[in-house]
C-alpha cells in the first residue's frame, strides 16, 4: 500500500505532467490551425486528447471549427478539410475538392502547414529557455570548486583516472559548468580531460573514440560524482540504519575496521554480507552491526543512509540581462536539440529498445514536490524532443506528410490519395507498436520494482 507521501509525490508528479503536456499538444496543434488558417484551409476540428469512438469530455463549435477535449490523454489533433489524417475520412476524399480544402492548395502552402506544429514546439522550446535564464538565472560549478574532487567509476579508471581528480578542461576548453561532465561525455564525443590529480599533478587523458557508446553500453552513464565525505544527512525510515539507530551528523570513519575517509569508499564497501560500521558522534566512537537490504529502486544493496553535501562544491549563480538571455536561451535550446539528435542512434542499439520509455517514464522525470523552474525546463525539454519526434519521416507523423509533399515538389508528381491512405494506416500501425514497447517497458519496469 502507498503511503500517504508517496501518493503525494505521485499526484504531483502526475499534475505537472497532464499540464505540461496539454500545453505542449495544444500550441503544437495550434501551429497546423493558425498556418491552415493563415493559408484559408478549412479546420473541422482542433482537440486536446483523442475522441477515440466519438466519446468527449467537451466540446464546442465556433465558425467552421469544433474545438473539444478527448478522453483517451495520448495526444491531440487538428482535422484539416481535404487530408488524410488520423481520422480516415474516406467518404470526403471521394468528393470533388473544395477551394478550402488542404488537398486544393499549392505544395507549398500543404508544406508550412505540415510543418507548423513542429516549428512551435521548436521555438517554444527556446522561448521557455529565454524566460528561465531571465526569471532564475543559471546555477554552474566552476572546475576548481569541486573541493574534494571527483569519484570515478571503475571503467574509467582504466584509462588513468584517479578518486579525487578536479577536472580541468574538456577537449581543451574550461567548462561553463564542470558538473555537466558526463552529459558532455555522453553525448558530445568528448576526446579528452585534462585533470588534476590528488598529488598535485596535472595529465590531459585521451579517451576512446566513441565513450559515450562505451558509456551506455557498460551502464556508466555517471562516471564523475562529487566526491562526498562521509557525513551522514538523511535516515531512511525503517531501514537497517534506521533500526540500528544510525543518526542525522553521524560520520562513518570505517567499515570493518578498514578506514573509510569518502563516501565512494563506503558504497563500494557495501555488499550483501553483513558488517561492522565504526561511526563518530559527536565525540564518541561507536561499532554498529549492520546487515544491507537489497534496494529495489536504486538495484544494488544498502543500509539506508544518505550523505550531506555541504562544502563538497561551491554553486555559483549568475544573473542575465533580457539581451543576454536571449543568447544563452538560444544556445541551450539549440544544445538541446543536438544532444536528443545524437543519443537517439542509442535508441536502435539492443539495449536501446528496452530501455525506451513511455508515458510513466516521461512523468518521473518531473521532481516529486512542485517547482516551476524544474517545470519549465523539463516542459522545454520535451518541446524540443516533439518537435523533433513529430519531424521523422513516419506516416501519420508531420514528418510523413511533409516527406510525401517534398516528393510532390521535387518530382511533380502528387502520391495517389490510395497510397496516402495506406501509407496513413502503415504510420499509425508503426506508431501503435513504438507506443506499446515503450509503455510496456515502464510496466514491465514497474512490476520488476514490486517483485
Amino acid at each position: 500500500m502507498l503511503a500517504q507521501t508517496d501518493f503525494m509525490e505521485i499526484l504531483i508528479k502526475v499534475a505537472q505532467f497532464l499540464l505540461s503536456l496539454s500545453l505542449l499538444i495544444i500550441l503544437h496543434e495550434w501551429g497546423h490551425y493558425i498556418t491552415a488558417r493563415i493559408f484559408k484551409t478549412r479546420v473541422e476540428k482542433f482537440y486536446l486528447f483523442f475522441d477515440a469512438w466519438g466519446k468527449k469530455l467537451f466540446s464546442f463549435k465556433k465558425g467552421d471549427t469544433e474545438y473539444g477535449i478527448g478522453w483517451l490523454p495520448l495526444g491531440g489533433y487538428v482535422k484539416i478539410s481535404g487530408m488524410i489524417d488520423e481520422s480516415m475520412d474516406k467518404e470526403q476524399m471521394k468528393l470533388p475538392p473544395k477551394d478550402y480544402e488542404f488537398r486544393s492548395k499549392p505544395a507549398w502552402q500543404r508544406l508550412i502547414i505540415m510543418l507548423g506544429g513542429v516549428a512551435v514546439n521548436l521555438i517554444l522550446g527556446i522561448l521557455i529557455y529565454i524566460m528561465i535564464i531571465h526569471v532564475w538565472g543559471e546555477d554552474y560549478v566552476k572546475p576548481e570548486e569541486v573541493k574534494y574532487g571527483f569519484a570515478v567509476n571503475e571503467v574509467f579508471k582504466e584509462y588513468g583516472f584517479q578518486d579525487g581528480d578536479k577536472i580541468l578542461k574538456i577537449d581543451g576548453d574550461t567548462p561553463f559548468d564542470v558538473s555537466d561532465v558526463n552529459k558532455m561525455l555522453f553525448l558530445r564525443n568528448i576526446k579528452s580531460l585534462s585533470v588534476k590529480h590528488p598529488d598535485g599533478t596535472q595529465e590531459t587523458i585521451a579517451l576512446p573514440e566513441d565513450i559515450g557508446s562505451i558509456m551506455w553500453e557498460k551502464g556508466v552513464l555517471h562516471p564523475f560524482n562529487e566526491r562526498l565525505l562521509t557525513e551522514i544527512d538523511t535516515v531512511v525510515p525503517n531501514s537497517p540504519a534506521f533500526k540500528a539507530g544510525i543518526q542525522k551528523n553521524d560520520i562513518i570513519l570505517a567499515v570493518n575496521e578498514k578506514p573509510i575517509d569518502y563516501w565512494n569508499e563506503f558504497m563500494t564497501s557495501v555488499t550483501s554480507e553483513e558488517f561492522m560500521l565504526s561511526i563518530l558522534r559527536d565525540k564518541d566512537s561507536i561499532n554498529i552491526s549492520l546487515t544491507p537490504e537489497y534496494n529495489k529502486k536504486e538495484k544494488k544493496y544498502a543500509i539506508g543512509v544518505y550523505p550531506t553535501i555541504k562544502d563538497a562544491i561551491k554553486i555559483n549563480h549568475k544573473e542575465y540581462s533580457l539581451t543576454e538571455s536571449i543568447k544563452r536561451g538560444n544556445e541551450l535550446g539549440i544544445t538541446t536539440l543536438k544532444d536528443f539528435i545524437y543519443q537517439f542512434k542509442y535508441v536502435f542499439t539492443k539495449k536501446g529498445a528496452s530501455e525506451v520509455g513511455g508515458f510513466i517514464a516521461i512523468g518521473n522525470i518531473f521532481p516529486a514536490t512542485w517547482s516551476w523552474p524544474s517545470f519549465w525546463s523539463i516542459t522545454a525539454l520535451l518541446s524540443i524532443m516533439l518537435g523533433f519526434m513529430n519531424l521523422l519521416p513516419i506516416p501519420a507523423l508531420d514528418g510523413g506528410h511533409a516527406l510525401f509533399v517534398l516528393f510532390e515538389m521535387l518530382t511533380g508528381k502528387k502520391p495517389s490519395d490510395k497510397f496516402l491512405e495506406y501509407a496513413q494506416i502503415v504510420g499509425f500501425v508503426i506508431l501503435m507498436g513504438i507506443l506499446l514497447l515503450a509503455n510496456g517497458n515502464d510496466i514491465y519496469k514497474l512490476i520488476k520494482a514490486w517483485l
